[in-house]
């Protein structure tokens, strides 16, 4: 996801003041309405942490709720008198103001109900067996087309895309859900265009996310969005994240299908690899790791893995060069030794036998390529 333009101009601004462009106007939701709220605006108030809206409701699943809840209410900024302001403010929004349930048995009760929410820079739809209830799924997909216009963006974990999609905001664009429910999701909402395989994806002010762990990735990239990838990657490693993930990742990882595949002996290297693609990952060390000989190494870790053990290694050190080649500040030497390369053009030379093109050529593309995706929007 690309940085937001609001990040570069948050130290300028601080001291900004929002100005709104209409007046105040009503929203009727579920045969009610709701306070008034000001209408979206390209000004907003930089000097106040961003609301973030997360809708709970009976058997929504927890961790839908607690990844982003824990995420955004972490980052921190300076501000003109010196002491650090919170960046978002976290607000749980109920179908009603009573305590509900979640699909683990932690009870949520939520700051407010639907009708009294106020003005929200971002609006989350989590998942949950729950989100089926006909009841419910039609009370948050009204209440979600009332908001849209007023909201700068919204998205949907896991499940949650049903009531998303219900609204019919999502038609016509990219959406992805957890892999259990792409099917039935690409079955119930024709319209949509679902990926059954990626994190998670943005199309216009949308968003939707597999759910699960994911959901911090997810929180983490909103984040980069508005405060930029130092802060994601600080709030990363206080959250003791082992990767940030991109969007683009698979739901099923390539580490954890080893894994699941590997013996007792193997179970915990695929991981281990990832942690340590700068150091000595030869044959040899791997096997001494591993407490067994070369040869006997070699032979089961391809039994195993399908592959030979410095090809595993290779596609590894490969699979995390995509990343960080689109970082603009990484070139190219910086990468290879980070990854245990000898030098920039061996590194090169493997990127391009994986990748097709040469490093350089890769980032280009993306950039281009970024920049339609930015144009079209």
């Amino acid at each position: 996801m690309a940085r937001n333009s609001h990040a570069s101009a948050w130290t300028a601004k601080r001291s900004g003041t929002v100005r709104v462009i209409e007046p105040f106007r009503q929203c009727t939701s579920n045969g009610q309405t709701s306070a008034p709220l000001r209408h979206a605006s390209r000004f907003y108030d930089t000097a106040k942490p961003k609301t973030v809206g997360i809708i709970v409701f009976e058997q929504m699943t927890a961790a839908d709720l607690m990844g982003p809840a824990e995420t955004f209410s972490r980052p921190t900024i300076a501000t003109e008198n010196g002491r650090d302001g919170r960046c978002y403010h976290v607000v749980t929004i109920g179908f009603s103001a009573k305590p509900w349930v979640t699909e683990s048995g932690i009870v949520v009760k939520p700051h407010v109900d639907m009708q009294h929410a106020p003005p929200l820079d971002t609006v989350i739809v989590p998942g949950g067996s729950g989100i089926h209830d006909p009841k419910l799924n039609k009370a948050i997909a009204e209440w979600l087309n009332c908001r849209a216009p007023d909201t700068r963006r919204i998205a949907a974990l896991g499940t949650g895309i049903y009531a998303l999609a219900a609204t019919g905001l999502l038609d016509g664009r990219q959406v992805v859900t957890h892999w259990r429910f792409a099917k039935d999701v690409a079955s119930r909402f024709p319209k949509l265009r679902v990926n059954p395989g990626n994190l998670f994806v943005k199309d216009g002010p949308f968003y939707t996310c597999a759910g699960g762990t994911s959901t911090v990735d997810f929180s983490l990239a909103l984040i980069e969005e508005d405060y930029g990838r130092q802060m994601a990657l600080g709030l990363a490693r206080e959250l003791i994240i082992h990767l940030k993930r991109s969007g683009g990742e698979e739901q099923y990882s390539e580490p954890l299908r080893f894994q699941v595949q590997s013996s007792d002996r193997f179970a915990d290297l695929p991981a281990w690899i990832l942690s340590h693609l700068g150091h000595n990952l030869s044959v040899d060390s791997l096997a001494e790791r591993a407490g067994m000989s070369r040869r006997n190494f070699t032979r089961l870790f391809n039994k195993a893995f399908g592959k030979p053990p410095s090809q595993f290694v290779t596609e590894a050190r490969i699979s995390e060069a995509r990343q960080r080649v689109l970082v603009p500040r990484n070139n190219l030497e910086s990468i290879a030794t980070s990854l245990g390369f000898k030098s920039a053009d061996v590194f090169s030379k493997a990127f391009e036998r994986h990748v097709g093109v040469r490093p350089r050529t890769h980032r280009a593309r993306r950039r281009a390529s970024a920049k339609k995706l930015l144009a079209k929007v």
